[in-house]
């Protein structure tokens, strides 16, 4: 017997979008550190007013040797959420592959530097809500239908504390994480029937690629040349109630795997918020 056959979510597969690195990947290897076999995808179309590094096709491939390393069966693409049909014949066919599908995490986004709203460029406006928003959308839909022929199932959505606090220059990141946020409840009200749960995760700042990098450096210390994280590293801790500058990947990862796991079998329609506090600031 594997070690992870006695783990919280021995015989379960899951369903993970933007599973390259950061936050996606953290999802992965805490599930099968817990026995489940992953479907995962990622790799967006990258657009011309996108800064920050995107997750590659290689590191997908990590992300899937590390699962397989713990001994867990792992199906991955390198699918962009926006595409609806090549998302849901994936899922499908990953499905049939892997023996069903339990549960899923749509945690696939990008995020924008700092814009005010009237000044949004039309492309970056739909790029993040076609990401953030519809690829959520899209995820749902293709996990739904097999999650209904389970007869049970969790749904995971990755939002963000700025669903319900707006952050300045960020309209649309605003915009997305709050129709996450109600697609989630929606799912929840629609989906009882079925005995399938959903739940919204609103993280507040983590310390992934997203975050780490030279432009939102740039975006907080805009009267320096060259801003570190050292640099922000008080700005960011102050956005906080406990005395921390953010939360690792796998404090959003944990949280995740209570929601899918049998531990939270009477919990749906919630929006749990893993950030410092940072929502009642």
């Amino acid at each position: 017997m594997r070690e992870s056959e006695t783990g919280r979510m021995a015989g379960k597969v899951v369903f993970v979008t933007g599973a390259a690195r950061g936050q996606g990947r953290a999802h992965c290897v805490r599930l099968a550190e817990e026995g489940a076999d992953l479907i995962a995808v990622d790799v967006p179309r990258r657009s011309a007013w996108m800064r920050e590094e995107l997750g590659t096709a290689e590191q997908l491939a990590e992300t899937a040797s590390l699962v397989s390393g713990l001994g867990q069966r792992i199906v991955h693409a390198p699918i962009d959420v926006r595409d609806r049909a090549e998302l849901a014949a994936f899922v499908t066919d990953a499905a049939r592959e892997l023996g069903g599908l339990h549960g899923v995490v749509a945690n696939a986004a990008i995020v924008t530097s700092s814009t005010p709203l009237e000044r949004i460029p039309e492309e970056q406006w739909h790029d993040m809500l076609d990401v953030d928003l519809t690829g959520v959308w899209n995820t749902l839909s293709a996990a739904i239908p097999h999650l209904i022929e389970q007869g049970s199932g969790s749904i995971v959505a990755t939002a963000s504390g700025a669903a319900s606090k707006a952050t300045t220059g960020m309209a649309a990141y605003n915009a997305s994480k709050a129709g996450v946020v109600a697609l989630a409840l929606t799912a929840a009200r629609e989906l009882a029937r079925h005995r399938i749960r959903a739940n919204a995760i609103c993280p507040g700042t983590v310390g992934t690629d997203m975050v780490m990098n030279d432009t939102l450096y740039r975006s907080f210390r805009p009267d320096m040349e060259h801003p570190t994280l050292d640099d922000i590293r008080p700005m960011l801790q102050r956005m906080h109630l406990l005395p921390e500058p953010w939360v690792d990947p796998v404090d959003i990862a944990n949280a995740a795997l209570f929601l899918l796991s049998d531990e939270a079998r009477y919990i749906t329609g919630t929006t749990l918020y893993v950030d410092l506090g940072g929502n009642l600031k």
